[in-house]
């Protein structure tokens, strides 16, 4: 008999090590016993290098994100915002050029056990799309082959099931059904913009089939503090508190 095998799926980390070290308290206080990340481990918040080194010390799967990207190299940012410009460019002076390697050679898609994972799309992974909607989703799963996969990227965490049709939305617990696929989207560490401020991941127990969405509380008080004294852009301090 195989034993419970549940997976904490992280993503948006963002630099936010106040979130990431309550997320991974609950995610072991839930059982789980193996780690995956969805990407954007960097960019926004103050402490990118502990977030790295965090996640890498975990030897869990990791897709790159487009802050992970970004931060990596010396690419102009155009098309960015200013603010998102501004933390790159923090970001990348705080990484080592082994870090930065680190990033920029992580996979656009991985599989992972049974489950797939991607930062935005399965259907062009590098442009860095974004989904919202059912109709947004209807690509990605032209290309997905295992019957769920997860991602990021939009800090807002919904699920989307395909059968006849796609239809998606907010969820809380889904059971995977045979026959059905799925395109989940674990909202986020560090940054999430749901109106929700609590850090977010979702919990996959192998085992029983079912995907839980997690929040747990983090001192939002002190990642505040951070950016503030690391100069950083102080919008990115307020929108914590409200998660947005």
């Amino acid at each position: 008999m195989k034993a419970a095998l549940k997976y904490a799926i992280l993503g948006d980390i963002h630099g936010n090590v106040e979130a990431l070290h309550a997320v991974l308290e609950d995610a072991k206080a839930q059982g789980a016993t193996r780690f995956a990340c969805v990407g954007d481990i960097v960019g926004y918040n103050a402490n990118p290098v502990e977030c790295l080194e965090i996640m890498r010390e975990l030897k869990c799967a990791i897709v790159r994100g487009n802050h992970d990207h970004y931060c990596s190299m010396d690419e102009v940012l155009s098309g960015f915002h200013p603010m998102a410009a501004d933390a790159v460019d923090w970001t990348r002076k705080q990484l080592s050029a082994e870090q930065r390697q680190f990033l920029h050679n992580l996979p656009y898609v991985a599989p992972v056990e049974t489950f797939t994972m991607v930062h935005s799309t399965l259907d062009m992974p590098g442009n860095w799309g974004y989904v919202f909607e059912a109709l947004e989703a209807e690509a990605s799963f032209t290309y997905q082959r295992s019957t769920v996969c997860f991602f990021g990227h939009t800090h807002v965490p919904l699920a989307f099931e395909k059968f006849d049709t796609v239809r998606g939305g907010l969820y809380s617990k889904i059971k995977v059904q045979l026959g059905r696929k799925y395109f989940i989207n674990v909202g986020s560490v560090g940054q999430p913009r749901d109106g929700d401020p609590r850090a977010a991941y979702a919990l996959f127990d192998l085992m029983q089939n079912g995907i839980e969405l997690r929040r747990a509380p983090y001192d939002i008080a002190a990642a505040q503090e951070k950016i503030h004294r690391a100069g950083l852009p102080g919008r990115m301090a307020a929108r914590l508190a409200v998660g947005r």
